[in-house]
């Protein structure tokens, strides 16, 4: 199939630009919309289908969490369009998935006040439900393919500061989605978020339809259960080293109401605070000193902020420990993720991304309901003991890949 792809290849560009923060940002943008089209719901539906439509909790919950599965599933899918089609393709697919997810909103907003039939409720839920869905295909196909964009445009060696930036604006588009979709909400109705999405949704395909297209790598695909068994160690240790941010994003409220404090949302722009600055400080370690090794004092700094958090007797104590796992997780993703995409050819990057990005869905979705097990058994604060778990195993996991590595390089049998 790939070899009908028509192949369009940039002209060089300088090592100054293609390296340059600009130049980077112009291929991030597009997560960032992404990530902006799902934040800005995230704090409105499971109120609105909970409390304004009168449907259970678990229904809202659901709406909530169907997203991450459509994202889940879709992941290696949009890794071999990225590969076969080219990132633009894929990127250009993503941003008009996320403007479709705004015209379901829309729809959905509309059959709460347009309900000739009687159907309102339950069909504004199924319209909820198909808006989750296409965005969660949409922030697969826009993501992988704006982070392969952007690596191929820049070049190998700048692969852990595009995947830095990356996270930044993941993360930088979540934090202001939310709110904002809140105050939206409050003064223009659900459908203003719809409305909103549709157009940066359609700015965005706009732009990226004038960005030039990187060249498709020739060569043989591999089958996706081999880009799975190469990348999945590493997606394992990203996995395990996720859940102490998943953990403290989901039950540090709780964690500080069980302790009769105040402040628990400074402990999460503590975390912020210290994932930012050490992505913008010390990125350069990657290349540096490399993924593995750069992977394991991430992980070790994670461990001693989980520490902390379990042990904390006091809200300052709490604050330095989430700074410390912030700190710490900042350059565990982009670290692991370089040595992942070295175990594929560069026609395979793209799956290989999707993979490895996937483990951290999973992650997300599966620490949940398994931390909440734990704290119904042995309380709160020993959340963060079985955060401080899985991290270690993690950095387990990446001390073997580490050794792993260097008999490849000894024998010359790498691949």
């Amino acid at each position: 199939m790939s070899d009908s792809v028509t192949v369009s290849v940039t002209a060089p560009a300088t090592a100054a630009s293609t390296g340059g923060t600009l130049h980077i940002l112009g291929f991030v943008y597009f997560t960032f919309v992404c990530y902006l089209s799902i934040g800005l719901p995230l704090a409105v539906l499971p109120p609105y289908v909970h409390l304004r439509m009168g449907f259970s909790a678990a229904l809202a919950g659901l709406v909530i969490s169907i997203q991450y599965i459509a994202t889940l599933l879709s992941r290696p899918w949009a890794g071999r369009i990225s590969d076969s089609a080219g990132a633009k393709v894929s990127v250009l697919w993503g941003m008009a998935a996320c403007s479709t997810s705004g015209v379901l909103l829309v729809a959905a907003a509309a059959t709460m006040h347009f309900n000739p039939l009687h159907l309102g409720p339950p069909l504004s839920v199924i319209l909820l439900i198909a808006s989750r869905l296409v965005l969660g295909v949409g922030e697969s196909l826009g993501s992988t393919g704006s982070t392969l964009w952007g690596i191929t445009s820049t070049g190998p060696e700048h692969t852990a500061k595009v995947i830095s930036y990356n996270g930044i604006s993941t993360y930088g588009a979540m934090a202001l989605g939310a709110p904002l979709g809140v105050v939206l909400d409050e003064r223009f109705g659900l459908a203003s978020l719809g409305v909103l999405t549709i157009l940066i949704g359609a700015v965005s395909l706009g732009f990226a339809s004038r960005k030039s297209p990187v060249h498709v790598a020739p060569g043989e695909h591999l089958p996706f259960s081999h880009v799975l068994g190469r990348v999945a160690p590493h997606g394992m240790g990203l996995a395990l080293g996720g859940v102490g941010y998943s953990v403290l994003a989901t039950f540090v409220t709780l964690f500080y109401a069980s302790r009769h404090w105040g402040g628990a949302a400074l402990c999460l722009t503590a975390f912020g605070v210290g994932f930012i600055v050490a992505r913008l400080l010390f990125i350069h370690t990657i290349d540096r000193f490399g993924g593995f090794p750069v992977g394991m004092v991430c992980l070790s700094v994670e461990s001693l902020g989980l520490l902390l958090l379990w042990q904390a007797s006091s809200p300052l104590m709490a604050f330095c420990g989430a700074a410390m796992a912030g700190l710490g997780f900042s350059l565990f993703f982009p670290a692991i993720g370089v040595e992942a995409v070295k175990r594929v050819t560069e026609n395979n990057r793209g799956t290989a991304l999707g993979v490895y990005t996937a483990f951290s869905d999973v992650s997300f979705f599966l620490v949940g309901p398994l931390a909440g097990a734990v704290i119904g058994v042995y309380g709160y604060a020993s959340v963060f003991l079985f955060a401080l778990i899985c991290v270690l195993t993690s950095l387990g996991i990446v001390i073997v890949l580490r050794q792993m590595q260097g008999k490849e390089q000894g024998t010359g049998t790498r691949d």
